[in-house]
């Protein structure tokens, strides 16, 4: 009896992950105050570049992004057990639907280390948290670039007095940081920060140099597919140009702390912003942070749903 209450609470968590999920999507789809959907489709049937044609490739840039983040969790996974591509994407995608009704996507943690043996799930977690960090990185560091050189293109006024404060602010934070390095209880999801560096250290240079180059070639997919759908969408605007607003756009929106599935909401908002000093209309770039929204979230973690409903404890995937 106890063995079958356990599978039913089991089943009913897996349908519950489901069913929120799809719940969300649809309220953002249907009840998006920005954007309304019979705009969004209205938006989509006039424009004539948008073919299906167009569609495909769309799809095409998509499944490159989710494949080369795919590679990334096996290129890191295999330095503590060695798992096949098709698991590598399972793990991926039913921990993107997890992740979507997470704040700050920390469902995806969970997700990934529920797929493998008790001992080895600490260091799933830091090997999901070194992933996520590389792509942070690149955003970053891009991001900062990218912003440096909107802020001084268009003359945006920055109130040095606050940007001193929270220069002050991130310095006390840092000095805390390497304080806390030397504490053991001082955490970063779930371990302490010694840890963390003490692992991140036993992992081979090798490896961390390909999970940079795959973080920066998903940047780079993803980045190029948002200035395609604005070139689709009739905005004159050359690459180089549109890159300064897209990194700058990535950054604001990835220091903001969100649910996953109020991701467009927010990219939505600073796009808007951001690319008001170009004089792009709001329906096109609502558009286009939906329509990257539901290519690059939406339809992987509907394929992740799949996984999720079929997720059995540790055992048919840590024998890959």
């Amino acid at each position: 009896m106890h063995y079958k209450t356990k599978q039913f609470f089991f089943v009913l968590i897996k349908l519950s992950i489901v069913v929120g999920a799809f719940y969300f999507i649809y309220s953002k789809i249907i009840e998006n105050e920005n954007l309304k959907f019979i705009d969004f489709v209205s938006f989509l049937k006039k424009n004539s570049n948008f073919s299906v044609k167009t569609i495909l490739f769309l799809v095409f840039l998509s499944l490159f992004n989710w494949f080369f983040e795919i590679l990334k969790w096996l290129q890191l996974v295999k330095i503590i057990k060695p798992i096949s591509i098709k698991s590598a994407l399972t793990q991926s995608l039913a921990a993107l639907t997890t992740s979507l009704i997470t704040p700050n996507r920390i469902g995806d943690y969970g997700a990934k280390a529920m797929y493998y043996i008790k001992s080895l799930r600490p260091k799933i977690v830091m090997l999901n948290l070194l992933g996520n960090f590389a792509q942070m990185a690149i955003t970053t560091l891009l991001g900062c670039i990218g912003f440096i050189l909107f802020t001084k293109r268009y003359s945006i006024e920055i109130n040095y007095y606050k940007l001193s404060r929270i220069a002050l602010v991130i310095l006390i934070i840092g000095l805390f940081v390497l304080f806390g390095m030397k504490q053991k209880r001082y955490k970063i999801k779930g371990f302490s920060i010694s840890a963390i560096l003490n692992f991140i250290k036993s992992i081979p240079l090798k490896t961390h140099c390909i999970t940079i180059l795959l973080s920066l070639i998903r940047y780079a997919i993803f980045s190029f597919q948002f200035y395609y759908l604005l070139k689709i969408f009739g905005v004159d605007i050359n690459y180089s140009n549109a890159m300064v607003v897209i990194t700058s756009m990535y950054l604001l929106a990835s220091i903001i702390p969100t649910i996953a599935i109020f991701d467009v909401v927010v990219k939505g908002s600073i796009a808007v912003y951001l690319f008001g000093f170009l004089g792009v209309d709001e329906l096109t770039i609502l558009s286009i942070t939906t329509l990257m929204w539901l290519l690059n979230f939406v339809i992987p973690s509907l394929i992740g749903s799949y996984f999720v409903l079929n997720f059995k404890l540790p055992k048919p995937i840590t024998q890959c």
